[in-house]
């Protein structure tokens, strides 16, 4: 019943540089762009679509375990603190995140997960 429901939130049309994932009630929102301030102003446009969803299928998602994580390699000098809202509250920025049992680090390096 869950699978169902929640297919329609996967349904919805994001902007061509972002990619939802799913794994039960477990989601990931991937999104792409050419500078630091492109990815976060697309995510916050992502989150608001993710946000009308939820209140209109009477969903609430946790913005205390949601978090966001700027991954790149790149060695330019630009801001890499993100600004990224859920439910109108800043979602915290981490530099490691464990999704599905795999830690992955903002360099794709997975020396956390070795270790």
């Amino acid at each position: 019943m869950w699978n169902i429901f929640y297919n329609s939130l996967l349904n919805l049309t994001f902007t061509s540089g972002t990619k939802i994932i799913a794994f039960a009630d477990n989601h990931i929102i991937l999104t792409r762009g050419k500078s630091v301030s492109e990815v976060e102003n697309i995510a916050n446009i992502e989150l608001q679509k993710i946000s009308k969803w939820a209140k209109d299928n009477k969903v609430r998602f946790n913005d205390q375990k949601s978090k966001v994580m700027l991954v790149t390699r790149r060695k330019r000098k630009e801001r890499k603190d993100l600004e990224v809202y859920l439910n109108n509250k800043l979602l915290r920025q981490v530099k490691t995140m464990k999704y599905l049992g795999i830690i992955t680090d903002n360099k794709l390096t997975f020396r956390e997960h070795i270790t």
